[in-house]
């Protein structure tokens, strides 16, 4: 079974939004990469609230779709990264993300609309 890429990113957003992340922004990657189709990049608080944001996105999407994410840096909580393939969600802390600077580096990207219009 194949899963929208789009309905993924509503449902990240909507979880993430959920849990008040802040500064949530999508990336349509799929005309200039073959890593993803989209970028969900967001921001949390503290370390606690990146934590907490990335294992309630882990529980919902598991719950609706049966996927497990690859992820990365759970265990720190400044920049977790969940990977669905398709979709990419970067769960910051604010210095972490203005340092790494997703938007900028991936500037040739559309940005999608919040709420999600794909």
């Amino acid at each position: 079974m194949s899963i929208d890429p789009q309905a993924l990113v509503k449902i990240v957003v909507e979880t993430a939004e959920d849990k008040k992340a802040y500064d949530i922004t999508v990336l349509d990657i799929s005309k200039i990469s073959i890593i993803a189709d989209y970028f969900v990049i967001l921001s949390g608080r503290s370390t606690t609230h990146v934590q907490a944001v990335a294992e309630e996105i882990i529980k919902v999407v598991g719950e609706k779709f049966g996927l497990v994410p690859r992820q990365e840096g759970m265990r720190e909580g400044r920049w977790v990264l969940l990977d669905y393939g398709d979709v990419v969600a970067h769960i910051f802390q604010e210095s972490e993300r203005q340092f790494y600077n997703l938007e900028r580096l991936w500037g040739d990207a559309r940005v999608v609309g919040i709420p999600v219009n794909l």
